[in-house]
């Protein structure tokens, strides 16, 4: 039988705390998997993209995920998929899953991993250009982690910001410019093909967690303050592939370092008070595995989703 989850299945199932675990576990060990994963990504003849992830894999689990999302930026919701979870065993197809919501928790807990790793000491002032579900789901990480007192925000969308403000205790700027003229750490979660903030815009000291730099001729942040932060990724082939590093104009080639070698104490991350710092990840096949996995396995225990049989 097939576990069918949905949207609101996963959200009664998955646990903050636990997926940052998940998450923080799965950065140490992921490069001990047997097969590495792929991202694949295609232009479409409609105005989106479509891309799959390949396959999830985790020592210690038996089962991989394979995800296939269309991205269209103009819809609401701007992503949509499916999840296939597989036995290791015999390929049993486990479940189907949403994809939007398991990539919204993974994306967004995983980068309040990155910046709390990341952010200035005496961060007082977190900054969002994005106010969209990755977003969320990063404040939500980083108030297990470490959370900055006060929340200035900007979107496109005035309605959405004020929304996004409203829910969290936070202010509305006018502008990406405004939002970093506040900040300390700064959240970036947009659909941006233009940079929205240059070396010039931001101050010494500042970090920046830059999540719509996950595909080609995506860009948040500009040539000029990705070559003067210290610039960590989650994967330095595909970063310098189709992620922050193949921008046109850059001067650096590869990251400094990737959040795994932070985890596991092989590069010290910051160093200094007035450094700059950016996490800019692509987003990676065990990421799904990791959280689709905990969803799973509690919806078995809790009875939560529908169950089908394809083979019917």
């Amino acid at each position: 039988m097939t576990r069918v989850l949905t949207r609101s299945d996963l959200e009664a199932v998955l646990d903050p705390t636990a997926c940052l675990a998940a998450l923080r576990d799965g950065f140490r060990a992921a490069g001990a998997a047997a097969v590495p994963g792929q991202r694949v990504r295609t232009d479409l003849p409609f105005p989106g993209t479509a891309t799959a992830l390949i396959p999830g894999l985790l020592p210690g689990i038996d089962a991989y995920t394979v995800k296939v999302n269309a991205k269209f930026p103009g819809a609401r919701p701007a992503l949509r998929g499916v999840i296939c979870l597989h036995s290791g065993t015999d390929g049993e197809l486990l479940a189907l899953l949403d994809s939007a919501t398991v990539t919204a928790w993974r994306t967004g807990l995983a980068a309040a991993l990155g910046t709390a790793l990341l952010a200035p000491a005496d961060h007082d002032v977190l900054g969002v250009v994005g106010a969209g579900a990755q977003a969320e789901l990063t404040l939500r990480g980083l108030a297990d982690e470490r959370r900055p007192g006060r929340l200035v925000v900007h979107d496109t969308d005035s309605d959405r910001a004020a929304a996004f403000a409203a829910r969290h205790g936070g202010r509305v700027l006018e502008s990406a410019g405004a939002v970093a003229e506040a900040a300390d750490t700064l959240l970036l979660a947009t659909w941006s093909r233009e940079p929205l903030l240059a070396l010039a815009d931001t101050r010494a000291g500042q970090h920046f967690t830059s999540l719509g730099t996950d595909e080609p001729g995506k860009r948040e942040l500009a040539p000029d303050l990705l070559d003067a932060a210290l610039l960590v990724v989650d994967d330095a082939e595909l970063a310098a592939r189709m992620g922050a590093l193949s921008a046109p104009g850059l001067a650096r080639t590869t990251a400094d370092t990737t959040l795994t070698d932070i985890l596991l104490g092989t590069h010290p991350g910051r160093t200094a008070a007035r450094q700059r710092t950016a996490y800019a990840p692509v987003g990676l096949p065990w990421q799904d595995l990791a959280l689709t996995w905990l969803a799973w396995r509690e919806a078995e225990r809790r009875g939560v989703g529908a169950t089908i049989d394809l083979l019917d």
